[in-house]
């Protein structure tokens, strides 16, 4: 008997399902095509038959749902309306499929059938759900249901040791009963995952403190489930769809978020033939609510370093295969499952947020990128994000942790250049409607200055010519012949940053501790020049200019708070939550003896007599300070410490800068002002304006150009011979010569466009660069030792950035 889509299957289609309508049938079922599944003729009687057909007509009387319009929703988009099997003809096929099964005593790989034609949920309404719960509460006391408790488990006795020993058996004698019994109960239902793996049936585990789950049993458990034979991974598998299927009724239990926690770290999902499946768990998983999803954040970041990766690794890798199929026969057609990718990046999600919960994170930031995404048209996200926001329109840029940090400057890139030839545009149009004759020089940024007045002719160009910041940056010394390909423009930015950051400038303090800048708090009439500092840093990352500025991330931090720039100019910027943490970064000392009194253990106000009030020089004057109101009467005690050093480190990275800070805020963002900016992390921006600190020198060697050498050369050869041994201090000192910085831009070393010249000198000179073309001068040097003594007494010597 085949099962056709009929009205009643329709309006079902609209309904908000259960945690596992529609799933796929067993893995076991070959879905050859994109026709209804068949079931055969003899299992299911005429009383079966007219019992669906009245539950179809009551089903056909319902109107249909609304459309998701959450933004937590966002993404789960609704898909085709598909025909489905029942949920008796599916129970039917599999228990006569489990009648058929064989082979169980010797373990293979894990082989699903093809599955690549099953037909899809409707996706659940949040909308829905939290309506229904709302209307709930609402109701007077007395018409209110009782609200049903947790579902008894089970009682399952069998303990971690008994597992391993019947695996042990059963590898020993081939007889793999006991452990297929135990694989296909405990996961046949989420009541009888609960069982095998809760710590204590008995207890709730209610509290995102302890999930209550025994992680170490799972992992053996799992650990043991690829090493079975292929008849007991099936029978997971099922056992999964089983507990999928189950009706949803009301919102998730504890049990229930128990279960999806354990689903997910299931291995066999690393496995193609097993993603339709797991495709539905994840929607599961992303569809519930806000409530539920903060439990499994807080119980996510107890996993172990090494599972919490594989479990990210598994979702990208999902993602990947779903964007480019190495098989697509292995997938449904990609119309009929769009909600695949948004529910795997959505739960994605939640373990970013897991992971930023613990300081340090159980991985780094850069381990949630899909550099698979660098190969998707990038602007057509940006601009559907931009255009619908956060809602139920899918973009990856509602997710931007997933972005690396290469897509994103392609993105950050593109939309300047969008702004740049708007600008140009705009200013040309404006020259025509006056009838004046259009100029080439009016579509860029052109800078004129004097070496010997850098800093204030750059400070007067940039206020002048403000509304041409978006523009291209060209730039032109005073009285020097050349045209500005890109040399003049490094120059300019070397030698500006050079005075600048000079200690004798007095605008940034040098703290040799941690080889970093902060801003002087001293105070002054005009804060213009915070505000060219600023405006440079904009310019660099707007032109692709990596700078050698040493500022600590906090400093990334402030610029992006908020990202972008408020409208009412009342608003405070550059004020973020600050810590501990990051006055170690810029201050290790004085963070040291912060932390030396939070962990004091005697008695703070009697030993170190101090109040909220504190003190600092302004040349040459002491000037005091109260943290709080009446804070110099407040001694501080062992109570209010914390609060002590919380409004001390507030004063010290908020407050005393603020002035110059916010300057320096808004002179970068009336470059780089772009709704690209919500996208970043301050480590990102930081690697934009500065680039990256990890070096890869063979990359640097495959990336070079050569002017009269051959990169068989035997000088060359000596000369990579040398580099490639140099300690990691010596290669940062070498790049730093040749290029005006020690770091790598975010397109890699290829992006340096380095070049070895030869030059014609005498041996007995030292190697030249020319920082603003990234070009080292090298004479042709008789030996090896020779090579590196000079290169090392070059490298070593050179001052300031090493212009030549």
């Amino acid at each position: 008997m085949s099962l056709h889509n009929s009205p009643a299957a329709t309006a079902a289609a609209d309904l908000p399902p259960g945690p596992g309508a529609g799933l796929p049938p067993g893995p076991e079922l070959n879905q050859g095509s994109a026709v209804p599944l068949s079931v055969e003729e003899g299992g299911e009687d005429e009383e079966e038959e007219e019992e669906e057909e009245k539950k179809e007509k009551e089903q056909e009387k319902l109107s249909p749902i609304p459309s998701i319009s959450s933004a937590a929703a966002g993404g789960l988009e609704r898909e085709a309306k598909n025909q489905f099997s029942t949920f008796n003809n599916f129970i039917t096929t599999i228990n006569q499929k489990k009648e058929g099964i064989e082979n169980r005593n010797s373990p293979s790989q894990l082989v699903i059938p093809d599955i690549k034609n099953v037909r899809d949920l409707p996706p659940i309404c949040l909308d829905v759900r939290q309506k229904q719960r709302i209307s709930i509460d609402t109701l007077p006391q007395e018409l209110k249901a009782p609200i049903p408790s947790e579902p008894s488990l089970p009682i399952r006795t069998k303990t971690e040791k008994d597992f391993q020993d019947d695996v042990e058996k059963a590898k020993s004698s081939g007889d793999w009963k006991a452990v297929h019994d135990f694989y296909s109960t405990t996961f046949d239902s989420f009541l009888e995952i609960n069982a095998a793996f809760k710590k204590d049936i008995s207890s709730p585990f209610n509290t995102i403190e302890d999930s209550g789950i025994n992680a170490k049993f799972v992992n053996v458990v799992y650990d043991a489930l690829l090493n079975t034979p292929q008849d007991v991974q099936k029978s997971v598998l099922k056992g999964i769809i089983n507990g999928l299927l189950q009706e949803w009724k009301g919102p998730r239990t504890k049990d229930d978020l128990r279960a999806y926690c354990i689903l997910l770290q299931n291995p066999q999902f690393s496995n193609t033939s097993t993603y339709v499946i797991y495709a539905h768990l994840l929607r599961q998983i992303a569809a519930l609510t806000e409530a539920d999803h903060h439990f499994l954040v807080h119980w996510s970041k107890k996993i172990s370093q090494r599972r919490f990766k594989q479990l990210v690794d598994r979702l990208l890798q999902f993602i990947s295969l779903r964007l480019f199929p190495a098989k697509p026969e292995e997938f449904p057609p990609m119309v009929k499952c769009t909600w695949w990718i948004p529910s795997a990046t959505k739960v994605l999600a939640l373990f970013n947020a897991a992971n930023s919960l613990i300081s340090p994170p159980i991985i780094s930031y850069t381990e949630f990128y899909n550099s698979t995404l660098d190969h998707i048209d990038l602007m057509e996200e940006y601009h559907n994000w931009r255009c619908y926001g956060n809602s139920h329109r899918f973009s990856f840029c509602q997710y931007p942790f997933i972005i690396s940090i290469a897509a994103k400057k392609v993105i950050i890139q593109r939309d300047s250049e969008q702004q740049m030839i708007s600008i140009a545009r705009q200013s040309l149009v404006d020259k025509v409607s006056r009838r004046q004759k259009p100029d080439m020089n009016m579509l860029f940024l052109n800078v004129k200055v004097r070496r010997t007045h850098l800093v204030s002719d750059s400070l007067d160009e940039l206020a002048r010519k403000r509304a041409d910041l978006k523009k291209k940056l060209k730039v032109t010394f005073v009285g020097e012949a050349g045209l500005d390909m890109g040399g003049l423009t490094k120059e300019w930015f070397l030698l500006l940053i050079r005075q600048i950051f000079h200690p004798d400038y007095g605008m940034f303090t040098y703290h040799k501790d941690s080889h970093c800048h902060w801003f002087s708090s001293f105070k002054c009439d005009n804060y213009s020049e915070f505000r060219l500092v600023g405006a440079l840093m904009g310019l660099a990352v707007y032109n692709s200019i990596t700078l050698d500025i040493r500022f600590p991330l906090c400093c990334y931090k402030k610029l992006l708070s908020p990202p972008i720039v408020p409208c009412n100019h009342n608003t405070l910027v550059g004020i973020c939550d600050v810590t501990l943490d990051d006055l170690f970064q810029i201050m290790p000392e004085l963070a040291h003896g912060l932390s030396e009194l939070l962990s004091y253990e005697g008695n703070v106000e009697e030993d170190f007599y101090s109040t909220f009030q504190v003190f600092q020089e302004e040349f040459g004057v002491i000037k005091s300070y109260n943290l709080k109101p009446n804070g110099d009467k407040i001694p501080v005690t062992n109570q209010n410490r914390k609060e002590y050093v919380k409004l001390y480190v507030d004063f010290l990275l908020n407050k005393t800068i603020y002035k110059q800070f916010s300057a320096f805020y808004y002179g970068f963002h009336s470059v780089c002002a772009s709704y690209a900016l919500l996208l970043l992390r301050p480590e990102e921006v930081e690697i934009l304006v500065c680039g990256s600190p990890e070096l890869d020198m063979s990359a640097l060697q495959r990336s070079t150009q050569y002017e009269g050498y051959q990169k068989t050369d035997l000088t060359i050869r000596y000369f990579w011979d040398v580099v490639l041994g140099f300690s990691l201090d010596l290669q940062k000192k070498l790049l730093h010569f040749a290029t005006g910085s020690d770091r790598v831009p975010v397109g890699g070393m290829a992006d340096l466009n380095f070049k070895i010249s030869k030059s014609e000198t005498s041996t007995s000179w030292l190697p030249v660069a020319h920082t603003c073309f990234n070009q080292l001068c090298l004479p042709p040097y008789k030996n090896k030792k020779e090579l590196k003594q000079k290169l090392i007494i070059g490298i070593s010597n050179a001052e300031g950035f090493g212009l030549e």
